[in-house]
């Protein structure tokens, strides 16, 4: 079929700057001729094709059986046209006739141009998907494009990525060419190219948002134990330090809440309440109901469920706002919590068990003036709302009731007269 140097350059163009190799695309012509031929003559099975990879120069063969009478043109060859190519040719054998028609040449030039730019954009597409799904599970900044009804497009660079209304949170509005963090879901191979499919909502958006802001985060020793989270509302996440000289709390919460903040930014002002995490499921619940102070906790380990006392004042704070404190504590421990004020739990009589259980229960008496870390626990700074709740904390108002934990028996009657 002659020289094919304009074939020969656009390959090797191809190689260099689509990285696209030489040999799949040789490989995808050759079919394309082989479809050509049993769309042209009817039939594929005898067909051959040589190229040669050095010059692209290629060769369409029929192989033609040499028979005394031709019944299908197609498959078979007189023996005088046989031996007019080479008069060794004898009846039954196989002989090899180049395809020369015109006709042919400009279906299979136009075909392998075809197949050539098929796969340029076959490769792009796996590109861009190697590309996109190597990040999925992270978060990314993309650029707000516009609203497609209720979703919004995200350019993420070589992509636009849908933030669909389940995965947007509520009350956010976005302007066009406004820059926001997203959480990749997905990634799908479509025929369009990649799919992605991107989230606002998701907790571990915010997982990544503190591992990229907290370099003990990042590399790992600080551990985000778990995380719960209300998306546009509240968060809470229990965090872990394996080494005893860093203060996960301080890590994350960063010099002034410094690090925090620029968390609680990105997510529009959502609040976030940072929390040490502690294998005792009574600590953990204890941490969770942060900033609510508590007076006791039972939890059952088997049944998954747990009774907290909290001083009178303190009881609207531990359920929080519609419940979210409770919820959010008892979804970052795993625990059903049950939250009664000192007064509730002393009229159903729950209460004097309390006191017998924590006078065995180690973590009790001394732990508990360790565990002021509260204070630094970055709540308070970040929302102002509980600042008015905590007055009663600051005039020690807390500490008489706590007192009466370590008060011995006598006292306690007392307390009830």
């Amino acid at each position: 079929m002659g020289n094919n140097n304009e074939l020969l350059e656009a390959l090797n163009i191809l190689e260099k700057e689509k990285n696209i190799s030489k040999e799949t695309l040789l490989e995808a012509i050759e079919n394309s001729l082989v479809t050509a031929c049993k769309n042209h003559f009817g039939k594929s099975e005898n067909v051959k094709v040589s190229i040669d990879p050095e010059t692209c120069e290629y060769h369409v063969f029929q192989e033609k059986t040499v028979v005394e009478k031709v019944e299908d043109p197609v498959e078979q060859i007189s023996l005088v046209n046989a031996k007019m190519i080479d008069s060794k040719y004898e009846e039954g054998d196989i002989v090899n006739v180049e395809v020369q028609s015109k006709e042919f040449g400009r279906i299979a030039t136009q075909n392998a141009k075809n197949v050539i730019l098929q796969k340029i954009r076959e490769e792009e597409r796996k590109v861009l998907f190697d590309q996109y799904y190597s990040m999925e599970k992270d978060v990314v900044t993309g650029v707000v494009q516009r609203y497609i009804g209720r979703n919004v497009s995200i350019n993420l660079g070589k992509v636009d990525a849908i933030l669909t209304e389940n995965e947007q949170v509520r009350g956010e509005v976005f302007q066009p060419t406004e820059r926001i963090k997203v959480y990749i879901l997905e990634v799908k191979s479509t025929s369009k190219g990649p799919k992605v499919l991107v989230s606002r909502t998701h907790p571990e958006l915010v997982k990544r948002l503190f591992e990229s802001e907290v370099t003990e985060v990042k590399e790992g020793i600080v551990e985000i134990k778990a995380i719960a989270r209300e998306a546009g509302s509240r968060t809470k996440i229990a965090v872990w330090s394996n080494d005893p000289d860093v203060d996960p709390v301080g890590a994350c919460v960063g010099m002034n809440g410094a690090r925090v903040n620029a968390i609680v930014g990105e997510l529009r002002g959502e609040k976030i309440d940072i929390i040490t995490w502690n294998e005792n499921p009574a600590m953990m619940i204890e941490n969770a109901l942060s900033p609510a102070k508590v007076i006791s906790v039972i939890a059952d380990a088997e049944e998954k469920s747990a009774k907290v006392v909290v001083p009178d004042y303190q009881l609207s704070l531990a359920i929080g706002k519609e419940g979210q404190n409770a919820r959010l504590a008892a979804r970052l421990t795993g625990f059903k919590i049950d939250i009664k004020s000192e007064t509730q739990a002393r009229e159903s009589g729950d209460f004097f068990d309390y006191e017998n259980e924590y006078e065995d229960d180690e973590y009790y008496d001394e732990e508990y003036a360790e565990d002021g870390e509260y204070a630094e626990d970055g709540e308070y700074e970040e929302d102002g709302e509980y600042a008015q709740e905590d007055a009663y904390t600051e005039d020690g108002g807390y500490a008489q009731d706590g007192e009466y934990a370590e008060e011995d028996a006598a006292a306690e009657d007392d307390y009830e007269q």
